[in-house]
């Protein structure tokens, strides 16, 4: 047990479960690990909450070690600018997407963090600020221009890089779900913009699509 404690145990740890094939299948959405998620879940649960080893392991740079960092740190231990300096830092999609939504959302920085990175002009990181937004519009709406946010949706989302139009669209989605008085309005953005109404959708999941997004999920609310 004491071996797996330390960073270079760890990391030994994850290349003995490195599988080429699941690394050739990640690599094809962006990132960079082959290690099995449930298999890197069970060493991060085994590991429990270490804050030392999490700013190590991070520091190594390695994809699966990050991942295991996320899930072992202490959200409230960092301060904003290190989570700033590691948002820039995660340019994989599962990395970005994990700092973001079990470390930064449970940060007493989130807020800040969320204004300055959706005015980034960095599209990845404004993509963060988006999604740290999208939170908002379903948990804490009160103090938010969402009137003003579609405005900036309809303007942009159009011609926006794929993470932050993705991340747009989801926040376009969750207005129109969790807003009943902007649901036209957001219906009808996502109607002239078509943006993702071709997104092949596997069976017996819901399209990213707004308008079917939002139509969906308003469905199964009133069920």
């Amino acid at each position: 047990m004491a071996e797996t404690t330390t960073v270079t145990g760890v990391l030994a740890e994850l290349a003995a479960l490195e599988d080429p094939k699941a690394r050739a299948v990640n690599e094809r959405h962006g990132d960079d690990h082959g290690v099995n998620l449930g298999a890197l879940r069970a060493i991060a649960k085994r590991l429990k909450t270490q804050q030392d080893l999490a700013r190590e392991l991070w520091a190594t740079g390695d994809g699966a070690a990050r991942l295991v960092a996320l899930l072992i740190c202490r959200p409230r231990a960092f301060e904003r600018d290190e989570l700033d300096t590691m948002l820039r830092e995660s340019r994989t999609p599962k990395v970005h997407d994990w700092l973001v939504n079990y470390v930064v959302k449970k940060s007493p920085h989130a807020e800040a963090l969320r204004v300055a990175w959706t005015a980034d002009p960095d599209p990845v990181v404004a993509s963060a600020g988006w999604a740290l937004t999208t939170e908002r519009v379903a948990k804490k709406p009160d103090g938010l221009d969402l009137d003003g946010l579609l405005d900036v949706i309809e303007a942009r989302m159009k011609d926006a890089p794929d993470r932050l139009q993705w991340a747009m669209n989801h926040c376009l989605a969750q207005i129109g779900i969790s807003h009943p008085d902007r649901r036209a309005r957001a219906l009808d953005i996502g109607e002239r913009l078509e943006v993702l109404k071709d997104y092949p959708t596997p069976p017996n999941c819901t399209s990213p699509y707004a308008p079917i997004w939002i139509t969906e999920m308003v469905r199964r609310q009133a069920a």
